[in-house]
């Protein structure tokens, strides 16, 4: 991390906080060409190599992940490591199970596409982890969320998105395993009753790059324009 971004990322004094807002940066054309491009390459990854990811590009990122968007600065995210192969092995046999069941939804052709595609990392990426929204966390005092608690699991998957963004740039990959019985995973790993289970991370070295999505290269769904339809009222 720059000497920069780190002053940034744990700036507290008062002066220095007035003096870095006295004069904020400016993005220009090159930087934003660059960040479209970041978004265009991530990539939700499944293929990891096996070498190791150092500890310090892992705090590296969960500092600036803390960074991230939240409901009334509540930062509700709780992380949980998954580092022992007996755990991994009990999280990946959780897969299997809801696999199957989800492949059950389809046939023919598609049930044979389906089988063929690859839907998680577990077996191989070298960090993991849970991740999870505490939904009775007292900081920011209820501020935004009186109407809409879920804002809490939203500002979960915000910091993910900042977390998964800023890896690309290390060259790492982030795969999100969602095909996960969310109970089993909350019992397994023995979080407060109050804690939601929001996402199982894989991390690590892609085996291979692109810019197409997995879903897209393998012929199980297009990118479409659907998601750009804006109404007005």
């Amino acid at each position: 991390m720059s000497t920069t971004l780190t002053k940034l990322v744990a700036m507290t004094d008062p002066a220095e906080i007035a003096a870095a807002n006295a004069n904020p940066p400016v993005f220009d054309e090159a930087f934003r060409d660059k960040f479209a491009e970041l978004i265009a390459w991530r990539r939700d990854v499944r293929r990891f190599k096996t070498d190791p990811v150092a500890p310090e590009l892992i705090e590296q990122l969960l500092d600036l992940a803390q960074l991230a968007p939240s409901v009334g600065n509540s930062q509700p995210w709780r992380w949980i490591s998954i580092d022992t192969a007996e755990i991994r092995a009990r999280i990946r046999a959780n897969f299997l199970r809801c696999n199957e069941v989800a492949a059950s939804a389809y046939q023919g052709e598609r049930a044979a596409l389906y089988a063929k595609l690859k839907l998680e990392g577990i077996d191989v990426a070298p960090r993991q982890f849970a991740l999870f929204c505490d939904r009775t966390t007292a900081q920011g005092l209820g501020v935004g969320r009186q109407t809409m608690p879920e804002a809490l699991d939203y500002s979960v998957v915000a910091m993910i998105e900042t977390f998964w963004l800023a890896a690309r740039t290390l060259g790492l990959g982030v795969g999100w395993v969602s095909i996960l019985d969310p109970q089993a995973i909350s019992t397994e790993l023995e979080v407060p009753a109050d804690w939601k289970f929001i996402a199982y991370l894989c991390v690590g070295w892609p085996v291979e790059h692109h810019v197409d999505p997995e879903l897209v290269r393998h012929h199980w769904q297009d990118r479409t324009a659907a998601g750009r339809i804006v109404l007005s009222r």
